[in-house]
């Protein structure tokens, strides 16, 4: 049978309840976006406050929420999250050198915004691990230091242990490129995905980790060669091993994203076995991150390995 040629990054392929969630933020009913968000679990519901934060013209009815109910926390974890996306989104993810200084104007003020509401949202629910999610991604925007981030990692982590979402942000703000070292960013991903039971997906953390170590290597060619050195190597399928091959390993938050990172990295290493397996488990479902690292078009890039992964040529 030929590999399938759909390639599927919609979230709501994973999460049916995004759709009700979307319909029911454009039809400003707040009743069905609590009770589809208070009904899923910690890392889901802050996925999906991720997945819809970026709807537009969201603002004034969330503040008219909040207004009626200060207390709202999944209001104030979506409004802060939408304000921090708004800001980023002018920012852009390009390296600092290539941002204006117009931009990151408008950027600081967008997360100032969303600090606001950050900010009384966690006083009045200290147990909201998306609100300290969505603290940890503006303190690295506002450049308040390691320091303060790993506080606010701290009270996410009191709130909700190996909170995944939260993790991947704690991982960037270890990164060189921001506040950390190289040394920092692999002993935190080491030390989150050991907290956790083997079968869980937190062991791409340390996958992550090394993506970003090797993105700062140059080009493509240098990613390959930093990936296949022997101890990246070894720890990229020490991490499958813990993760998406164990037997414990289900298709709870963060599985579509961690296969599709090994599916990558597989793929890089030239295992064509081991890329299959990983494509043969997510079917059509992709994540557009880290194949976006490979090319502007990631859904091609990601057919392209397929097939390879299931016997064509490269």
């Amino acid at each position: 049978m030929p590999p399938p040629t759909d390639v599927v990054f919609d979230a709501v392929a994973v999460y049916p309840q995004k759709a009700t969630l979307r319909a029911a933020l454009h039809s400003r009913d707040w009743s069905t976006c609590r009770a589809v968000l208070d009904a899923a679990a910690p890392m889901d519901r802050t996925a999906l406050i991720g997945h819809v934060s970026q709807e537009r013209g969201i603002e004034p009815f969330l503040r008219s929420v909040l207004t009626v109910d200060p207390a709202d926390g999944t209001a104030a974890a979506l409004l802060g999250t939408h304000l921090i996306d708004v800001g980023w989104e002018i920012r852009t993810g390009k390296r600092a050198k290539y941002v204006s200084r117009e931009q990151f104007a408008q950027f600081r003020e967008w997360l100032c915004r969303a600090e606001q509401v950050l900010i009384d949202g966690a006083m009045l629910n200290p147990g909201d691990p998306a609100i300290w999610k969505a603290r940890l991604t503006s303190a690295r925007g506002l450049s308040l230091g390691l320091a303060e981030v790993r506080r606010r990692y701290d009270r996410m982590q009191a709130a909700d242990p190996g909170h995944l979402p939260g993790q991947f942000q704690m991982l960037q703000s270890y990164c060189p490129k921001w506040d950390g070292t190289w040394e920092q960013l692999h002993q935190f991903a080491r030390e989150a995905t050991e907290a956790t039971p083997p079968g869980s997906p937190h062991a791409v953390l340390i996958v992550d980790a090394h993506i970003e170590h090797a993105l700062d290597e140059g080009g493509l060619a240098e990613m390959v060669g930093y990936l296949s050195q022997p101890h990246v190597r070894a720890d990229i399928y020490q991490a499958a091993q813990r993760s998406i091959g164990h037997p414990d390993f289900t298709r709870g938050y963060g599985w579509v994203g961690a296969l599709s990172t090994f599916a990558m990295c597989f793929t890089i290493l030239d295992d064509r076995n081991a890329a299959a397996t990983a494509f043969r488990e997510l079917g059509v479902l992709a994540t557009e991150d880290p194949w976006h690292y490979l090319s502007a078009n990631p859904a091609e890039e990601i057919r392209k390995a397929r097939a390879w992964a299931f016997g064509g040529t490269r």
